[in-house]
């Protein structure tokens, strides 16, 4: 029998995280949008036909729709959810069009802006409660023919630094590894109290990627000893716990981004890219590990969104912000039709990726052509 979670259990977590990060996102865009004297028709969690809502005292529907996959903020004027204006030449003051271009522009970054504030709130919690996980980054073996073996990496050495990222705990190493498969990088090593500068090349290895699938990575050939020191969680007091959490959601914005620019020039697959449904199968799985690890992937997945969701991609709040910068330069707002044909442009980028994303799902992590 497998020990893996149920389909049900992991969609029912899937759709419970994602619920909670979609309402941040678009709480961000809702709480700004008021603040700036914004009328809000429509506050939707999921698409489709509308499950069961409520109406506020400020006119405001609050909806509950039956695809829970995603949600959206429809604000006075907008002609759909993704904010494209109605066309009215002139815009209502309490519209979004019809408010100054800063304003606008503080309304749609709020929402990436929220999903990052909740991953720094998640981090710092954790480190707050439970505790950051602390390793010493000892090299108590290095493995025969490895990229540290060739590097000169000896036992004993401490990994000070990883490709200029400082190393803390041992768990940072394979973390700043596992994308440089093939990819020579800076290691910096600690020798009888000495600082050596060395160069690694990590070697590749097939694993799986806890959704079912196969993903290449990068192994630099240490592993350490219980004689180093057992697993410890330090708590951090408020305000440095905020501090790595700031820092963390900076690191792992930072390393996505070096993803993404590996995929662009071919460093990285493609077929690393998760959809729906890989994704939805890893959160079953974290969530069996505990809660805590089911948090940590969610200030993950809401890092992705947020980030995803700055793209200057029409259609997303990244291509809303593109079109205010050219209307910052050019003095005048973009054409109406200018703006639906960037609107027709983005929503099929967004669906090709969507469709690679879940053709990598079906063939590489649940194999449904077999071997």
């Amino acid at each position: 029998m497998s020990n893996g979670p149920t389909v049900l259990f992991s969609v029912a977590t899937f759709i419970g995280v994602l619920t909670v990060i979609v309402f941040i996102h678009e709480l961000g865009h809702f709480l700004v949008g008021r603040w700036c004297g914004v009328k809000v028709d429509t506050f939707s969690i999921g698409f489709g036909k509308e499950i069961f809502g409520f109406n506020d005292k400020h006119g405001t529907r609050w909806r509950f729709a039956l695809l829970p996959l995603g949600g959206y903020v429809k604000f006075s004027g907008d002609a759909n959810p993704a904010s494209l204006s109605d066309g009215s030449e002139t815009p209502a003051p309490h519209s979004l069009h019809g408010r100054p271009l800063w304003q606008r522009a503080a309304v749609v970054a709020a929402g990436p802006a929220a999903n990052f504030i909740l991953a720094i709130v998640i981090f710092t919690g954790m480190y707050s409660i439970v505790g950051k996980p602390f390793l010493k980054p000892i090299a108590s073996m290095v493995l025969a023919g490895s990229a540290a073996e060739k590097a000169g990496i000896v036992a004993g050495d401490i990994i000070v630094s990883v490709d200029n990222y400082k190393v803390v705990s041992f768990s940072d190493i394979p973390r700043l590894i596992s994308d440089k498969s093939g990819v020579e990088v800076a290691v910096v090593v600690k020798r009888d109290g000495k600082e050596i500068s060395l160069k690694a090349t990590p070697k590749p290895r097939v694993v799986n990627d806890g959704m079912g699938g196969k993903v290449t990575i990068g192994l630099l050939g240490i592993q350490r000893s219980n004689k180093d020191g057992a697993l410890v969680y330090n708590r951090k007091g408020p305000i440095e716990a905020l501090g790595l959490g700031i820092y963390e959601t900076w690191d792992v914005t930072a390393r996505s981004l070096g993803y993404i620019k590996g995929m662009i020039v071919g460093e990285v697959s493609t077929k690393q890219l998760a959809g729906p449904l890989g994704i939805g199968k890893l959160t079953g799985n974290v969530a069996k590990q505990g809660f805590p690890n089911l948090l940590q992937l969610a200030a993950l997945l809401s890092i992705s969104i947020g980030l995803i969701n700055l793209f200057p991609i029409p259609m997303l709040d990244g291509g809303h912000l593109m079109y205010y910068a050219i209307e910052a330069v050019r003095g005048k707002a973009m054409g109406q039709r200018a703006q639906e044909i960037g609107f027709m442009v983005g929503f099929a980028m967004v669906i090709s990726f969507m469709v690679l994303a879940t053709s990598n799902d079906l063939l590489f992590r649940f194999n449904i052509f077999g071997n």
